[in-house]
């Protein structure tokens, strides 16, 4: 099973907090990249991706009725890009439609769950991203991320991060940027958790799209994919990955469930 079905108290949570579910057909694809490979053919069956990356105001939903556990906005749990900013999270990115951050791998988990779904597989997340397993770099194509595309760095001096607002923005703010799909953000913003553990290279990587979640020797926790507001147009590849012990949380990091199709 790659993806959760559908279950109809988890439909009905996410159809409260308005979740959009996009899906996504299966197919063959050559995941991995220059700096994650080994490139490899997967096999990844028909799913459902959200739309959106998880808003404030969805995440807070799941907090009030008892099956989430709060962002760790003011706890100092939150790494905060650059520590300067201080022990709390900036209110420029807690509107209710800007992605929630601040949430560790096990938080995800807990929504992804709530709203009848799970955490993407890596190769689930990546085929997602290439507009459903193109052979091309980012959702859009082959143009390297900028503003018009991705809140993203955007690499002028003084470096400038979030396109210029240092945060953040509301979720599906670039549509250029948009997955042939429909998916937002699926390069920029906010990174998203998925559901696999790290290992260094894609040797004995699953071929069906399942998530590979062999015992880590190494310790490395969870891998996330994404790119964020705080990172140049390299980190927003579509191939590109990095990971993070699973009770991290830091201020450039999101989620965004998966269910089967239905």
């Amino acid at each position: 099973m790659h993806a959760v079905p559908p279950d109809p108290a988890g439909a009905r949570n996410a159809a409260k907090v308005g979740i959009k579910w996009v899906s996504i057909p299966g197919g063959d694809f050559m995941m991995g990249g220059s700096y994650s490979g080994p490139v490899h053919p997967v096999t990844v069956p028909g799913f459902q991706m959200a739309k959106t990356l998880v808003t404030f105001r969805q995440y807070k939903a799941c907090v009030a009725a008892g099956a989430c556990t709060p962002p760790h906005l003011s706890d100092g749990r939150c790494h905060l890009s650059p520590p300067a900013k201080g022990a709390a999270l900036p209110a420029s990115f807690r509107g209710g439609d800007h992605p929630v951050v601040c949430v560790d791998w096990l938080q995800a988990d807990e929504f992804s769950r709530w709203v009848g779904g799970s955490l993407p597989s890596e190769a689930q997340w990546e085929f997602a991203a290439r507009s459903a397993g193109k052979p091309q770099a980012y959702p859009w194509g082959d143009r390297k991320a900028d503003c018009q595309t991705a809140v993203v760095a955007d690499g002028r001096r003084p470096f400038v991060a979030g396109c210029g607002r240092d945060s953040t923005w509301p979720v599906c703010s670039k549509p250029k940027g948009n997955t042939a799909q429909g998916l937002c953000d699926m390069a920029g913003n906010a990174s998203q958790w998925v559901a696999d553990t790290y290992h260094a290279t894609y040797l004995g990587a699953p071929a069906d799209a399942s998530p590979w979640v062999d015992p880590n020797p190494a310790g490395a926790g969870p891998v996330f994919r994404g790119g964020d507001w705080a990172a140049d147009a390299t980190y927003a590849l579509a191939s590109h990955r990095c990971h993070n012990a699973a009770y991290a949380a830091f201020d450039t990091m999101g989620l965004r469930p998966v269910r089967g199709a239905p």
